[in-house]
């Protein structure tokens, strides 16, 4: 959990993909760390998402692109 949080201050923003197989894409101003209950919390458009922060097996760096790329 410690590792996506410094990489999310790094890259300002990026995609974690967790052991239940869930995708989520992170940014700085919308995801919130706490780190003694181990959770990740994402504020989306549609809902608010708490996630595991120990069952996050990858982290891929979101680059920007054009929206039709």
């Amino acid at each position: 959990m410690e590792i996506v949080h410094e990489l999310l201050q790094e890259w300002g923003e990026l995609i974690i993909h967790t052991a239940g197989g869930q995708t989520f894409e992170l940014h700085l101003g919308d995801t919130k760390f706490d780190t003694e209950r181990r959770l990740l919390t994402l504020r989306g458009p549609k809902a608010t998402y708490v996630i595991d922060g120990d069952a996050v097996e990858s982290v891929t760096k979101h680059y920007g692109h054009r929206e039709d790329d």
